[in-house]
């Protein structure tokens, strides 16, 4: 067979122009990231051995082989590993084939571009941009290579296979495959090191770099004989969870979350944690100090190892935590599990689940440590993740309430993260809900005019900023015996909500004189907006604003419908009809009023009034004008009669 040549996927291609042409403060990472690849492709062999034993007949242990030729300036990182069959080169060599690869790409143009900003503006030359944690984050590591190399050769035969590939690239965007010899299973990758980078090529350096990152690789690592000096095993070559913690440093546990997570930030908590008796366990549990990328795909896949006796079974086991605890990364190593358990068989499997429920009553416990020791640190975890755990108040229940405990919110009446129960300890007397407003932007929310009269009364109001909230809340309905309830709905009666029965007896005959002031203007609007609104009724909410639009009580929240009908789960392209309310004592509304008292029929400044205060509510709730032309007109004969 000849050489095939290939282009790399686009995505491929601007990830490598960014590893050539930046200068990496730590650029021997490389090395970890090749050595951590050659462990996982043994740990996958040894899993399919156990029910296809003829796969590594003769094959002898595991290891993993470094070899460095000075001479020919070549450093080779060898495996008897599982190997890559050839559509298997051009997959994991050649494509980013992992989902979320624009918004990597993104990612990874935006750090450069903050980074450049930040060099120019202390006055210095921009030299470099570090993405290589973005490149962990989203395992590619592989091409971490072309750092130290100016071209890659990998040579191999996948276990089963009789036909060995080799794959070629100068990483400048093509890269070729061809037919090969090769005598065993398993993966050579021949690095064609550069002259500045000719350090790795050193015995005592490539020693440093294997024992600072990887000596908790459960592989034997071997620096192969070159010259007067003889083979030597650089790592301890035992799984690092088996070891007690005490003989466990900082940098060692830091280090093997880099291993398993594939990530270049450092852990934010670990949980290292051995159980014995009716169920016997390990667990090595990390919780990311950052966001991953993907955090939010559809698939919600689980990112914690399992394995069996040390036997590697699986790197994305999702019986082990639930999806809500997807950001958790790790190992769980069973004395329990039978060794050839299949895939098919987690979800059935009794030890699993119990298992799962330890390991999530442990995780929510430290989080509540956490929380209320160090609310500050608690804080950027929740940023990172609280969208992501959220998840579980309506999928959990057996958890929902520990969950709850551990919840965080924005709010109007406090300048930093609160729980329900600090919110409930703030209730006005006589506030029978614990209130709410959902949206997608935290401060547009703030500046919403439903919650002008909630300000006013300095009644405090929950802020909730992701999609999930909208589902969460309205499963849970209440907390210590408070319903929750929507500051956009239209049944709020804020009167009286100081405790006071006069504030409420006042509050309600201002309600009257307000609706009676302004009768002859909300039966206009009645008229002329039509089956555009569900009803038009004075408000007591709005302090400031001249009109708001609100949901009727049963009907859907306006976020929710919105953001429903943005995903195509509801039909028709415009919003339901809502309740206008208008504020009875502002000065245009007022305005507006002595027009239709005075008027025989409609008014035309009433008429156009009321088109574009719908559009001004609807503009403030983030949706589109219906008619823009209308809208136009509308609003350019308003100001040339003088009214605004």
């Amino acid at each position: 067979m000849t050489k095939e040549t290939f282009s790399f996927q686009a995505e491929v291609g601007k990830l490598l122009d960014i590893v050539a042409h930046s200068l990496y403060s730590h650029n021997e990472i490389f090395l970890r990231e090749l050595v951590s690849n050659a462990s996982d492709a043994c740990d996958r062999l040894r899993y399919l051995a156990l029910t296809k034993p003829k796969l590594v007949e003769g094959a002898g242990e595991f290891q993993i082989t470094i070899a460095a030729d000075a001479k020919a300036k070549t450093l080779t990182v060898t495996d008897n590993g599982i190997g890559m069959g050839r559509d298997e080169l051009t997959d994991s060599l050649g494509t980013i084939a992992r989902s979320g690869t624009q918004a990597f790409m993104e990612q990874l143009s935006q750090a450069q571009a903050k980074k450049a900003d930040k060099a120019k503006g202390k006055g210095k030359k921009d030299k470099s941009v570090d993405s290589v944690d973005l490149i962990g984050q989203f395992g590619v590591g592989f091409y971490s290579a072309f750092m130290v190399a100016d071209s890659v050769d990998v040579l191999t035969r996948k276990a089963g296979e009789d036909q060995a590939w080799r794959w070629t690239s100068d990483g400048r965007g093509e890269f070729s495959i061809e037919e090969a010899e090769r005598a065993e299973h398993g993966t050579e990758v021949i690095l064609h090191v550069t002259k500045e980078a000719k350090e790795y090529l050193e015995p005592a350096r490539i020693e440093n770099i294997i024992k600072t990152y990887s000596d908790h690789i459960g592989v034997p690592i071997v620096l192969a004989a070159a010259g007067d000096t003889e083979e030597k095993t650089l790592n301890t070559a035992s799984a690092l969870w088996t070891r007690e913690k005490k003989d466990i440093t900082d940098d060692q546990y830091k280090e093997f979350y880099h291993h398993v997570a594939h990530a270049y930030d450092d852990p934010w908590l670990r949980l290292h944690n051995r159980v014995e008796g009716v169920l016997a366990y390990t667990n090595l549990l990390f919780i990311p100090g950052s966001r991953p990328f993907d955090l939010f795909h559809p698939d919600r896949k689980a990112q914690v190892k399992l394995y069996v006796k040390r036997v590697f079974i699986t790197d994305n086991c999702e019986e082990l935590l639930p999806s809500y605890l997807r950001f958790v990364r790790g190992v769980v190593d069973s004395e329990d599990l039978p060794l050839n358990i299949s895939r098919e068989m987690f979800q059935h499997n009794p030890a699993l689940a119990k298992i799962k429920t330890a390991l999530t009553k442990r995780l929510i416990g430290e989080l509540k440590k956490k929380a209320e020791k160090s609310p500050e640190e608690y804080a950027g975890f929740w940023d990172n993740f609280g969208a992501v755990l959220k998840e579980g108040l309506y999928e959990d229940f057996a958890n929902r309430d520990k969950l709850l405990e551990i919840c965080r919110f924005k709010s109007t009446g406090a300048d930093t993260l609160t729980n329900l129960e600090d919110y409930t300890g703030r209730m006005k007397p006589e506030q029978d809900a614990i209130f709410y407003i959902t949206g997608e932007d935290g401060e547009a929310v703030l500046a919403s005019p439903q919650l002008e009269g909630f300000k006013a009364k300095g009644v405090e109001v929950l802020v909730l900023t992701d999609p999930v909230d909208e589902f969460w809340i309205s499963n849970i309905g209440t907390f210590q015996d408070k319903p929750f309830k929507s500051a956009t709905r239209g049944d709020i009666d804020l009167s009286g909500v100081s405790g006071e029965d006069k504030d409420k007896t006042d509050g309600e005959e201002k309600k009257k004189k307000g609706a009676a002031k302004i009768e002859p203007l909300l039966a206009a609007f009645k008229v002329v907006l039509g089956d555009k609104v569900k009803d038009v009724k004075p408000s007591e909410r709005l302090t400031d604003s001249p009109v708001c639009l609100v949901a009727e009580e049963g009907g859907m929240d306006i976020h929710l419908e919105r953001m429903l009908k943005q995903h195509n789960q509801l039909g028709g392209e415009e919003m339901s009809p809502r309740i206008l309310e208008v504020n009875p004592d502002h000065a245009l509304i007022k305005g507006l009023t002595k027009l239709a008292k005075n008027s025989d029929g409609i008014d035309a400044t009433v008429e156009d009034a009321a088109f574009l205060l719908l559009d001004q509510a609807r503009i403030v709730e983030g949706e589109a004008v219906a008619d823009p032309s209308a809208f136009a007109r509308r609003m350019a004969s308003i100001m040339q009669k003088g009214m605004l």
